[in-house]
């Protein structure tokens, strides 16, 4: 705990006693009291950050606003690290935690991707503390002007928005200038495409042999992540008596209880699977063996046997793939039975897989005709038939039968040939 020593020419000092028993002190000068029992107190929260490793935004503010002088003297007592040494620039920040990432090499491309173009339009020498919001709006819109898509951007903001709330946590800033910045969606609708069973036809008519084509078929009718999930597939994860295959997903092993999936051996898999099989290698492990080489390019193998097969080819080849799967199967399954099979959230799946294509208009305009047709019918067989007016009355003399008419009422069938009896009626003006 921080004490406020008083010293006999009315100046303060504070004393504590540091990790190792070594007793500190703060000498603070002429102020009053509650001044120094302030300072006291912010001291005392000082020392808790360096015990517990974590710094509040008030507290991390506070240390900001201190002026070179008495922030020297603070560190000087082992309670914050040195301005000089600190020295918070972008590349700082960023070297410190391209050197504690530990992400697959797909995410970390996209990391370096974003590191690159900060560092492009602020400097890797900016001082943290001198990047502000209006300057990190001003970056978006840079990306904007130079052609990105609107979900390239948006990824790039989140990102950046990541490695700044780490700076936060390393006290190498108070607040993170992204925190109000637009990111905006990374769901690019355009780059969505359904690849109906005639064009998936065609393109398995195509590959060149079956491994190819167990390739395809995993993609589009087993809704794997290509390549990562095909190469990890294993004989042994087969159960052809039950009918289920285990897929093992590098990209969500780090989630705890998404290391793997179970999905069902659907009918449209089982034959490629089969002629890969008969075809394999006795004691062979994998299930796909000539396309493992790391330099072998699937996608642009894939592209051309699309091209082969005259087909046009589509934006995001093997993810519009597993799009497509996903927007079939739930037009059967319950959406959380389909996002356990494919390994993915329902808000992933919704904003990233799910697609309306023709099939549901369709649908929807035939259910739609159908019922117009139903309703058509109703109407005609509730509709009383019409009356044959053969009475040589008139209809104003019908009405004039029924009493006094205003000017205003409109013509209608009365009954006739029924005696009413006036009794009961009140007169026309009654009180």
């Amino acid at each position: 705990m921080a004490s406020v020593i008083r010293d006999p020419d009315g100046r303060k000092r504070i004393q504590w006693l540091d990790g190792s028993a070594a007793r500190r002190t703060f000498r603070l000068g002429k102020c009053d009291v509650k001044q120094a029992e302030s300072f006291a107190l912010r001291i005392e929260n000082l020392i808790t950050a360096n015990i517990t490793g974590r710094m509040d935004q008030d507290l991390a503010k506070w240390v900001d606003s201190r002026d070179d002088k008495t922030h020297e003297k603070l560190a000087r007592a082992g309670l914050i690290p040195s301005r000089e040494r600190v020295n918070p620039t972008l590349a700082k920040l960023l070297d410190a935690y391209f050197e504690t990432l530990n992400v697959k090499e797909g995410t970390a491309t996209t990391y370096r991707q974003t590191r690159a173009s900060l560092e492009k339009h602020f400097g890797a020498a900016r001082l943290l503390a001198t990047i502000t919001p209006l300057e990190c709006d001003r970056w978006r819109q840079a990306m904007r002007d130079e052609g990105l898509a609107d979900a390239t951007v948006a990824k790039r903001v989140k990102t950046a928005r990541q490695f700044f709330r780490q700076g936060i946590k390393w006290r190498m800033l108070t607040e993170n200038p992204l925190t109000d910045v637009k990111a905006g969606g990374q769901t690019n609708r355009d780059r969505m495409a359904f690849i109906p069973r005639a064009d998936a036809d065609k393109v398995l008519a195509a590959c060149p042999d079956p491994e190819w084509r167990l390739l395809f078929a995993l993609s589009r009718y087993g809704g794997l992540r290509c390549p990562s999930e095909h190469l990890g597939l294993r004989w042994q994860d087969i159960d052809w008596e039950r009918g289920r295959i285990t897929v093992r997903s590098p990209k969500t092993e780090g989630h705890e209880g998404r290391e793997f999936r179970v999905l069902p051996l659907f009918p449209e898999l089982k034959p490629h699977l089969l002629e890969v099989f008969e075809a394999a290698e006795p004691g062979a492990e994998h299930v796909i063996t000539k396309y493992r080489d790391p330099g072998v390019n699937l996608r642009t193998q894939f592209q051309r046997i699309i091209t082969r097969a005259g087909v046009k080819p589509w934006p995001k080849l093997f993810h519009n793939l597993r799009a497509t799967r996903q927007t079939e199967l739930a037009e059967s399954y319950p959406i959380h039975v389909v996002c356990a099979w494919l390994g993915n959230t329902q808000a992933v799946a919704q904003n990233h897989y799910l697609q309306v294509v023709d099939a549901h208009f369709e649908k929807g305009a035939a259910q739609s005709g159908a019922e117009s047709g139903a309703l058509a019918a109703q109407n005609a067989a509730q509709r009383p038939p019409a009356s044959n007016r053969t009475d040589s009355q008139t209809e104003s003399q019908v009405l004039m039968a029924c009493g006094p008419v205003p000017k205003s009422a409109t013509p209608c069938d009365c009954s006739q040939g029924v005696e009413v009896t006036p009794r009961g009626f009140e007169p026309l003006f009654s009180g």
